[in-house]
């Protein structure tokens, strides 16, 4: 899903934090600088389909439970 938005996982994982509005701040963390310019770029694509976020939700469980149900149906 990243690569067909032109990104790596990380910067997409943190553009799809960004764009809810609950959200002001989303904290990362870096040991290189070269993580921090990859994380900035996630700036560049706050916005998603609604394909996309489909997809999304169907990676984003950890042991049957939808981290992201409740955001998706909220935005």
């Amino acid at each position: 899903i990243a690569k067909k938005r032109g990104q790596t996982l990380a910067p997409m994982a943190i553009a799809r934090t960004l764009r809810d509005p609950r959200v002001t701040t989303a904290l990362i963390g870096a040991s290189r600088w070269s993580q921090i310019e990859e994380s900035l770029g996630a700036l560049e694509d706050l916005a998603f389909t609604a394909e996309e976020l489909d997809q999304i939700d169907q990676y984003a469980v950890d042991s049957g439970s939808n981290l992201w149900e409740a955001s998706s149906r909220d935005v």
